[in-house]
């Protein structure tokens, strides 16, 4: 490590503020320099204050300095910061933005290099799906099968890698279309370049490859740069990395800005390797750690730099604070969900009579789909909240769609809700069928769901639209009568599955795809706490009706990638226990490596506190439906035990995880006495209610056995392929595939249907 002292003379008036790492970091500015930025350390001032000095001290013009953000929002700070140091010379960095916006106006000025004129278009998500669909289209590729989003994921995937269609390898070829990525992304780039124009991958593809072909462009821009600066480096992609060390690698005084400790972005193609590797790319780099923290407790820093050493790739550093007290970060193990939402509720209304704002209050959770029990119950108690970062639960799209689905079975009038999902998923009913069929509503004054049924005995329709309209209305007299004998949670995992929703997602084969699938099984989670349908939609609309004016404070839930870049004065961390936090999808999907991701996002969510921080695991937690015992995420054993203050609401010294219940053992042994009570009278027969309470739940996690994958209840054993049965609606058929619960039967008078197997008898 390079390190320079520099006596207070020395130091020019906006780097004065600064601690000596920060100082540092301004002051040396010839030759790469990494600037390790822990979180709260204050690396945005010390990386404004660096551009301000170089222009100060005219060791180059505005022009002749790179500055690389990776949000418009954070250029604007930049500037506006660089401003009040320099005032107006800022205006003359043209150079100063995200990375998309720089590579956008290089590739203007050599657009024609790549086969595109200046004037190119910039085409977004919207257009790219649709090229991609007519694509798949004209050359006979069934859409269902392989869908435009899957490959628009691909393509962006291979672009954020540097990878061009010529570079793809046997493996990413067989990603899509049993062999045929290579074929669909070249056609892909025709298309574009036929069109002039460009998705925002190739804004930096596309300069990447010009500087690897025309030595003299790169030559160009190496001359004209004589300073490079790049904030949050450990979200760079590997084509941002090969970008910026082509351009780097001339004068090497490149300057970037990260922690390692915050790469939580790889599922988007961040590599945290492009900051572990800097010093290997540029030998002798000045590497100054920023370990000074201005945000958080001495406890809760400990807890987050003890957590985080468990990582075996990353810079050692260890945040610290001149702050002295704070509480302890504490760790509170509770039964089940329901109770997380309850305790959590109480803690923050308790905040609340002790004068917090509940805008310095964040819920910060690992998935989107345990944002609805916190939603709900924040509902029953008056609290007021927001979502930041995506939607209310009852908002997803996802959501909207399954309930509109609910709204037409419950109540056939519905057209707004008829309209939302009549052809969702796609089934060809477009916007000419969706105007005759409001049309004949119109002229019959009938809802729109009857009018269509009408429409499509007419010869008004083609056949094939006819024909759909009245196989979708047949389904949806199916459900309303499958309403009437099952549960509202049944009856809807029956509709995703039988109306091809499901379906429809599982095919998208993306990340955001399957966030939507833990969606829709949290809402029939949520359902099942309901007897009828009817009762369930009054409660969401109760929920959707919670509008509370933006000026009063509410507490802030959202996702831990969302809420980095943000603090909070209170900080409640909901659901770390194995399978949630660490996900166990990522591990599946990622081993070792997404578990360091993991753990790193434990730490990033732990440092968004500023004076409490508080863990939740529960015992027992209802996922997709399905009771499940769970055990603390390893990471709540990693934090350092001399700064948390662990609580259970069991008795006797025994974690929850442990008790185990039989039918002969008195549940009531394990309830704390000690346990916080909120304010309110409660009856004498509050502790037997809750003991019963206890052991009814934990009754339920043996009885249940649906399938968290499916939504699937186990199948029957005296069903097979071949049988002969009996449906009271369908009559005879003969079952000719099985999956699960699930029979595809020939009938003999309905033709082929698809059933769940509790709808028919075996037939002698």
């Amino acid at each position: 490590m390079t390190e320079i002292v520099h006596s207070p003379a020395q130091v020019p008036a906006y780097a004065a503020r600064l601690n000596a790492p920060q100082q540092q970091a301004v002051l040396t500015t010839e030759g790469p320099v990494l600037m390790l930025a822990g979180a709260g350390t204050g690396k945005t001032a010390a990386l404004t204050a660096r551009l301000a000095h170089l222009v100060a001290m005219r060791l180059a013009w505005p022009s002749e300095i790179l500055c690389v953000t990776f949000t418009n929002k954070a250029a604007r700070e930049m500037r506006h910061r660089v401003g009040q140091h320099i005032g107006d010379a800022v205006e003359g960095m043209p150079w100063l933005g995200t990375f998309h916006s720089i590579g956008a106006k290089m590739l203007r000025r050599h657009a024609e290099l790549v086969g595109l004129e200046s004037n190119y278009t910039i085409i977004d998500t919207d257009d790219q799906l649709r090229l991609l669909k007519a694509l798949i289209q004209q050359n006979d590729l069934d859409e269902k099968r392989w869908p435009a989003r899957q490959l628009a994921g691909l393509i962006d995937r291979w672009k954020n890698r540097g990878l061009n269609p010529g570079d793809l390898d046997a493996v990413e070829n067989e990603a899509y279309a049993n062999g045929r990525g290579q074929q669909f992304y070249q056609l892909y780039q025709d298309r574009l370049k036929a069109l002039n124009a460009c998705d925002f991958g190739d804004l930096l593809l596309h300069m990447l490859n010009i500087f690897r072909t025309h030595r003299e462009v790169l030559e160009l821009y190496q001359k004209r740069f004589k300073y490079i600066l790049v904030d949050e480096y450990q979200d760079t992609n590997q084509v941002q990395y090969l970008w910026l060390r082509l351009l780097a690698q001339d004068r090497k005084n490149i300057c970037v800005v990260g922690d390692d400790d915050q790469s939580i972005y790889s599922w988007r193609g961040a590599e945290v390797a492009n900051i572990l590797r800097f010093e290997k790319d540029f030998p002798g780099a000045a590497v100054i750690k920023l370990e000074q923290n201005y945000r958080s407790t001495p406890h809760i820093l400990a807890a987050a730099s003890g957590l985080i050493r468990a990582n075996s790739q990353r810079h050692d550093k260890t945040l610290w604070t001149e702050a002295n007290g704070g509480d302890k970060v504490r760790v509170i193990g509770i039964w089940d969900g329901p109770e997380e939402a309850r305790r959590v509720g109480e803690e923050i209304e308790r905040l609340e009579r002790e004068g917090a704002p509940l805008d310095q209050v964040a819920i910060l959770v690992r998935a989107q789909y345990q944002t609805r029990e916190f939603e709900d119950r924040f509902i029953q108690i008056g609290l007021n909240y927001k979502i930041v970062g995506g939607f209310r639960f009852y908002e997803r799209a996802e959501i909207r769609d399954a309930l509109a689905y609910l709204r037409v079975i419950a109540q056939p009038q519905d057209d707004l809700a008829f309209e939302r999902i009549h052809n969702q998923p796609k089934r060809g009913l477009g916007a000419k069928t969706l105007e005759k069929m409001h049309q004949h509503a119109r002229r019959t004054g009938l809802p729109l769901a009857a009018a269509s049924l009408q429409l499509a005995d007419s010869d008004e329709l083609p056949p094939r639209a006819a024909a759909t309209i009245a196989g979708l209305l047949g389904q949806f007299l199916h459900w309303r009568e499958l309403a009437e004998q099952t549960t509202p949670a049944e009856l809807l995992r029956q509709v995703l599955d039988e109306s091809g929703y499901l379906a429809m997602l599982e095919a998208e084969k993306t990340a955001e795809a399957k966030g939507r699938i833990e969606n829709l099984a949290e809402l029939a989670r949520a359902m099942e706490d309901y007897d009828t349908l009817g009762d369930f939609l009054e409660h969401v609309a109760l929920v959707m009706d919670n509008d509370a004016d933006d000026d009063v404070e509410k507490v802030t839930i959202m996702t831990m990638h969302a809420a980095k870049g943000l603090e909070f004065d209170n900080v409640f961390l909901p659901g770390w226990e194995e399978g949630v936090f660490p996900s166990q999808r990522a591990l599946d999907e990622g081993g070792l490596a997404s578990l360091e991701e993991e753990r790193r996002l434990a730490y990033v969510a732990l440092t968004r506190a500023r004076r409490r921080c508080t863990v939740l695991h529960a015992a027992n937690r209802r996922i997709y439906g399905q009771w499940t015992s769970s055990i603390p995420s390893r990471f709540v054993e990693e934090l350092p035990p001399e700064h948390i203050e662990q609580e259970t609401t069991l008795t006797g010294g025994r974690s929850l995880w442990q008790a185990n219940w039989s039918e002969n053992e008195d549940p009531f042994a394990h309830v704390s006495t000690a346990r916080p009570e909120r304010s309110g009278a409660r009856g004498p027969g509050w502790q037997r209610a809750l003991a019963t309470g206890y052991e009814t739940r934990a009754a339920r996690v043996q009885e249940s056995t649906r399938s968290a994958a499916s939504f699937a209840a186990k199948a029957r054993t005296d069903i097979a392929i071949g049988a002969r049965v009996f449906h009271d609606k369908f009559g005879y058929g003969t079952v000719t595939d099985q999956e699960g619960n699930k029979l595809e039967i020939e009938f003999e008078q309905a033709g082929t249907k698809r059933v769940i197997d509790s709808f028919v008898t075996v037939a002698n």
